[in-house]
């Protein structure tokens, strides 16, 4: 059944755009409580076993970025910002200055 008055048309598609959007609201609140690995990485770098058993306490391992250079921050192993590492009180933190954009078709 068509609706002949215009009014009510309108009116319709409001609601249904409504009650879509409630839905959707549902669908991401399903979300919310799914735990994530975030990890942030300073570097990284390549040794033999053999010179990593040779380390002891107060080697130093160079990685392989610069001071002031972004880190990578990943959410369940998957790249997805760069930032810069914060001191918050006396906790180190990770604050995001870019968000890497996937390759993955969406």
């Amino acid at each position: 059944m068509t609706p002949t008055d215009p009014t009510q048309s309108v009116a319709f598609e409001e609601i249904k755009q409504s009650a879509s959007v409630e839905t959707r609201k549902k669908d991401i609140d399903a979300i919310y409580d799914i735990p994530v690995q975030i990890s942030a990485v300073l570097g990284k770098s390549t040794m033999q076993v053999s010179q990593l058993l040779k380390l002891g306490r107060g080697a130093v391992v160079e990685l392989d970025r610069k001071v002031g250079e972004a880190i990578d921050i990943y959410v369940n192993n998957r790249l997805v910002a760069r930032g810069e590492v914060i001191v918050v009180e006396d906790r180190l933190g990770v604050t995001m200055t870019e968000i890497v954009k996937s390759d993955r078709a969406q």
